[in-house]
């Protein structure tokens, strides 16, 4: 009896039947995971992007006096409207303007406040409109979720309490004289 199950046993670890299906067990999660990580880079990416084309583009229309009474308001939409493929945009991004002193150069100490989305509190950021030949600086900051949050890169990414992460433009310009 001994002898016929180490037979079979012989014969079974020999056999080559299901190798394979081993190699594609083994392979596909990688080639699954390098998937979606490049999905999920492009895609941010392309976020990143379009953020900060729509923010140059806004910037450069408020620059030029297109805007006459500039709110926060209507610059979330100009941004929102340009950025096309941020979700959610209105509802999470925010907008600090602020004028920098040209005697002294000195820069927000802290960063800008992004969108907390379990509160409903809107974070308090300034929203100066410069005067004639005021350098300004403008921080915007939009949250967006991640489409593989639990893979590669979005599970490296820093996120908020609801897995979305924070893509930030800054950019500065001179007031136009008027």
């Amino acid at each position: 009896m001994i002898r016929f199950i180490a037979k079979g046993l012989r014969r079974f670890a020999r056999g080559e039947k299901g190798t394979a299906a081993l190699e594609f067990v083994l392979s596909v999660p990688i080639l699954m995971s390098i998937f979606a990580a490049s999905f999920e880079s492009g895609l941010l990416m392309l976020r990143s992007i379009l953020l900060e084309q729509a923010v140059d583009r806004t910037m450069r229309e408020l620059r030029l006096g297109h805007y006459p009474l500039p709110t926060a308001d209507l610059l979330k939409e100009e941004i929102c409207l340009r950025g096309v493929i941020l979700q959610d945009c209105i509802d999470n991004i925010t907008i600090e303007m602020t004028r920098i002193s040209t005697a002294t150069w000195a820069m927000p100490a802290s960063g800008i406040q992004c969108v907390d989305r379990e509160e409903e509190v809107v974070p308090v950021t300034a929203l100066q409109i410069g005067q004639q030949n005021d350098v300004m600086l403008v921080r915007i900051c939009i949250v967006q979720d991640a489409i593989f949050p639990l893979a590669t890169l979005g599970a490296a990414l820093p996120t908020d309490s609801l897995g979305g992460y924070a893509l930030v433009s800054t950019t500065a310009y001179v007031t136009e004289p008027g």
